[in-house]
């Protein structure tokens, strides 16, 4: 599929192709070589994740692959109206899930030391921003539909919903706004690499791949609340022992700060998986999809109390010393 490509623009040849987990990739002799799609991406950012990724070997991280050059010595190329880069891998390792929380605390400790200033993948600042923007366009459609007859059990589910989860999206937003007032940043809350979605999936299902066209330069707490986030809502039974977990392996090679604590909290009170779901709905246009998302709404509705309890109880879980670290609770979701 892709050996024309990779012998006319990287001079790779006399290889074999397969598939990592959810990549395509070409093996020649003992080297490994990933091929991702670099569309949406702008040359800039995929020059500066270039730059990031070998930063990051560097510092000694072996599961970040490194950009390989094209023959023109560009960063990815186009090939039949797509882009692509191509990584290559110092060693392929497998996957254990009980070492995440401590492989992700390395990985941004060895990400908060960028000897440039990140510029194009930035995101550092911009949550308040962005959590408004969407909740407004929510809210838009939301009166725009409010004194019409629901066109389906879906639109009556988001109509009847979305007062709630606008106040809990407005407490989160408020809670994100005190903490950037009054809270006290120390060196820990500096930027550093991070996922723009960080879940238990993202390194891979077997074999650990790090991928930078997965990677945001944020605050650390945005891949920890994102985690949890996917954890609990993978299963909201039995996501407890494995949070908990997590969080104990990631403090083993970091301590987080009050700040940092706060604004973990702050993005897991954003309601991102209702807003999410909403959003998809009304931008597909398969039936399969809407019938999918109209159960996945029915299900986080029927879930709210657990929710709130989860909410209400993940300082607790988390083992987080909220009288010490004065950190602020949410008095409703105390029940």
């Amino acid at each position: 599929m892709f050996e024309k490509m990779l012998k006319q623009v990287y001079g790779l040849k006399d290889g074999q192709e397969l598939d990592v987990g959810r990549f395509r990739a070409f093996k020649q002799d003992h080297s490994l070589y990933l091929i991702m799609k670099a569309n949406g991406r702008k040359e800039q950012e995929i020059s500066e994740l270039g730059r990031i990724s070998a930063q990051l070997q560097a510092f000694g991280d072996k599961e970040v692959p490194g950009f390989v050059p094209t023959s023109d010595g560009k960063q990815f190329c186009e090939w039949e109206g797509v882009y692509y880069s191509v990584l290559k891998c110092r060693e392929l390792r497998m996957l254990n899930p009980a070492t995440i929380g401590r492989k992700l605390a390395r990985f941004h400790l060895r990400g908060r030391y960028m000897p440039f200033q990140v510029e194009n993948v930035n995101r550092i600042g911009q949550w308040k921003q962005l959590w408004e923007k969407r909740l407004d366009q929510m809210e838009k459609v939301w009166n725009e539909k409010l004194f019409n007859e629901p066109e389906n059990e879906f639109e009556r589910m988001f109509l009847d919903s979305f007062p709630y989860y606008m106040g809990l999206a407005e407490n989160a937003i408020q809670y994100l706004a005190d903490t950037e007032l009054d809270g006290t940043p120390v060196e820990t809350d500096g930027g550093t690499v991070c996922h723009e979605r960080f879940t238990r999936k993202t390194w891979g299902r077997d074999h650990l791949v790090k991928n930078p066209f997965d990677w945001v330069f944020d605050h650390a707490s945005r891949d920890l609340a994102e985690w949890t986030r996917q954890q609990y809502f993978s299963n909201i039974q039995t996501s407890q022992p494995a949070v908990k977990s997590f969080f104990a392996d990631y403090r083993k090679v970091t301590r987080l700060s009050p700040f940092a604590w706060r604004l973990l909290y702050a993005r897991l009170l954003y309601p991102l998986h209702y807003i999410e779901c909403i959003e998809n709905y009304y931008i597909t246009t398969s039936e399969e999809a809407k019938r999918s998302l109209e159960d996945r709404l029915e299900k986080y509705l029927k879930q709210t109390a657990e929710h709130e309890q989860f909410l209400g109880s993940f300082y607790q879980l988390a083992e987080v010393p909220v009288r010490s670290y004065r950190l602020p609770v949410i008095n409703w979701l105390l029940k």
